[in-house]
């Protein structure tokens, strides 16, 4: 039987689940794209999607460290000025800014947000403080670097931060990162869902789980997780 907590999660997307970089499929619907999120509006899911900065401290919503997969560019985010990155294409219109999402989603769904930390912790915090001012919707930010969430709760404690958490970590380097971190929610590898530490961790706060691509890996996930973050036929 599913489990349940007693205090509400201010990010539940409720039974639709989070679209994994939107409801995104193939060339049609690219993944990050304002198409990929207008798909998940209508379908009232919540909405989960990739962070990066440019060289000028911007943030975009990419998930690569580079443009070649999804823009045919040699062009590193992480070097590139927002204008450079704003001449590609990512279908039929540029790769969208933070703002621009924000502005698109207006506060109807919940976001999780992924920072693509990449090494380069100290940039992102002040570069977040802009980004985030003024966005009255619900959202989390989430990271595979548990020290993204520990600035966050020193420099940004209205904003709820969670930790992305990999199947393959050790007992220790789990332990280590979650001490640090002190989130408020967790992304668990699918892989882990059915492991005893998730179901410890889930009686004090929310468990997501990503990537759900299957009917069968739903499944799991709904009696282990509280929220799926899918894509494909993950989808709730």
């Amino acid at each position: 039987m599913r489990s349940s907590r007693s205090a509400a999660d201010p990010l539940d997307p409720g039974p639709a689940g989070f679209a994994h970089r939107g409801l995104h499929d193939g060339a049609q619907f690219l993944e990050n794209s304002p198409l990929a999120f207008a798909a998940a509006l209508e379908r009232g899911a919540g909405i989960e999607c990739d962070l990066r900065l440019t060289a000028d401290n911007q943030v975009i919503v990419f998930h690569d460290a580079d443009a070649w997969r999804l823009c045919a560019s040699p062009l590193r985010i992480a070097e590139s000025t927002l204008a450079e990155l704003s001449r590609l294409r990512l279908g039929d219109g540029p790769i969208p800014t933070l703002a621009t999402v924000f502005a698109f989603v207006a506060g109807r769904v919940p976001l999780l947000l992924e920072a693509k930390v990449d090494g380069d912790i100290w940039r992102w915090v002040p570069a977040l403080r802009r980004a985030l001012a003024g966005y009255l919707g619900p959202l989390g930010v989430m990271s595979f670097d548990p020290r993204l969430a520990c600035l966050l709760k020193t420099n940004l404690p209205n904003v709820r931060r969670g930790l992305v958490i990999r199947d393959r970590w050790s007992a220790l380097q789990r332990s280590l990162a979650m001490a640090l971190a002190d989130p408020q929610f967790l992304a668990v590898d699918r892989a882990a869902l059915a492991k005893p530490w998730v179901a410890r961790a889930r009686a004090r706060l929310p468990i997501y789980s990503w990537t759900i691509r299957t009917a069968a890996e739903r499944a799991q996930a709904a009696v282990h997780a509280d929220a799926l973050i899918w894509e494909a036929d993950g989808r709730p």
